[in-house]
């Protein structure tokens, strides 16, 4: 299976989305966008961004769990990771991204 931008309309009507890995697992989500398009862009922000050097942030949370923010150049978060067990997890998370956001093709549940 390849990987897939999975892009979604919440309740209260804005948008959101996530990107699954080959495996079917959400390894990104989005944060909500009022508008369609504005939730488009944010993928291509993300399938770009990806490839950035410096564009990953490794954080941990108060409960000593690891995940990691995607930022566009303006500093804005255009994603975040779950949270991962480990930093080793967290840095594949990292890598999976990498890999499967430019090429992953875009699923419109919307």
């Amino acid at each position: 299976m390849a990987s897939k931008f999975h892009l979604k309309k919440a309740k209260d009507g804005q948008f959101h989305f996530n990107l699954l890995a080959g495996n079917g697992e959400i390894i990104l989500t989005s944060e909500m966008y009022k508008a369609k398009d504005s939730a488009l862009n944010g993928i291509e922000s993300v399938r770009k961004n990806s490839q950035r050097e410096g564009a990953f942030e490794v954080k941990e949370s108060s409960n000593a769990k690891h995940y990691f923010v995607l930022k566009a150049t303006n500093g804005q978060v255009v994603g975040q990771s779950q949270m991962y067990a480990s930093a080793s997890s967290c840095k594949g998370g990292v890598e999976s991204v990498q890999k499967n956001a430019p090429e992953a093709v875009l699923n419109d549940e919307s």
